[in-house]
């Protein structure tokens, strides 16, 4: 048997952290002698230890380190730790996309962007559309493209795209729809036609991670003000270049428009 402070060299857990994990029935003591309270554990207990303290290190609830403690099925204890793991990598995700927003914005002198004013005629292309909530865009998205992409297959004709409501923005829940160009729009599933209205459009191209992009669209709203124009109707986005086409962020490529008007 080892007492509490040898274990606690062997596991690097502190003696404190031991105690609390007694306390909460996490990781209890081979023996605690009834007389004096001292606590007293045994080998086959490192690895467990051990176990909990690298689940620890991840942010693991204690709950869930219980949950995957006691599961007796290693596929099941495999799973939950993997669900964890996908949280964190989420959770990366979104910081890393933060500190790139952040670099940018904090540069002494932003580097200035490209505007064209274009006139977009009217169209009709295959498209998937709902209103969805802010939360779930990206979700919703990934299924409304392969769907897409099931039903117009080698026949697009251009990117694919998308047009998202003032309202997603502005109340985070409001209509998005995704597109793809094809001469000849299918209907099937939620694959249906839809004709996009004529629009008078200020133009500009993200570059990078589209989870950066509120800088671009921050910047273009500057020069839509300071060009006496009005934002006319819901933000359109067309994916030049993204993950299919590059592993490599910085070759990535997505073109904002929006519907504008001149302000008298």
């Amino acid at each position: 048997m080892l007492t509490i402070g040898e274990f606690s060299r062997l596991t690097h857990l502190s003696v404190r952290t031991l105690r609390r994990y007694h306390e909460a029935a996490l990781l209890e003591p081979a023996v605690v002698d009834e007389f004096t309270g001292y606590r007293y554990y045994g080998v086959d207990q490192i690895p467990t230890a051990q176990v909990i303290h690298r689940l620890r290190e991840l942010d693991v609830p204690l709950s869930d380190v219980q949950r995957i403690l006691r599961t007796p099925d290693p596929d099941v204890r495999a799973a939950l730790v993997a669900d964890h793991l996908q949280r964190l990598e989420d959770v990366l995700d979104r910081t890393r996309a933060a500190v790139v927003s952040l670099r940018r914005l904090l540069r002494p002198d932003p580097a200035p962007i490209d505007v064209e004013l274009r006139a977009e005629p009217a169209r009709t292309v295959a498209a998937v559309e709902a209103v969805v909530e802010h939360g779930e865009v990206e979700a919703w998205f990934a299924g409304a493209v392969a769907e897409l992409q099931a039903a117009v297959g080698t026949t697009a004709t251009g990117p694919l795209g998308g047009n998202y409501d003032n309202a997603l923005f502005e109340e985070e829940r409001g209509r998005a729809l995704v597109y793809l160009p094809t001469d000849a729009p299918p209907r099937t599933g939620r694959v249906h036609p839809v004709t996009l209205p004529a629009a008078e459009l200020a133009v500009t191209t993200h570059v990078g991670e589209h989870n950066g992009v509120e800088v671009t669209y921050g910047a273009l709203g500057t020069w839509v003000v300071e060009n006496a124009m009005s934002v006319a109707g819901p933000v359109r986005e067309v994916y030049l270049a993204g993950p299919r086409d590059s592993s490599d962020p910085a070759e990535w490529r997505t073109e904002i428009g929006w519907p504008v008007f001149r302000v008298s």
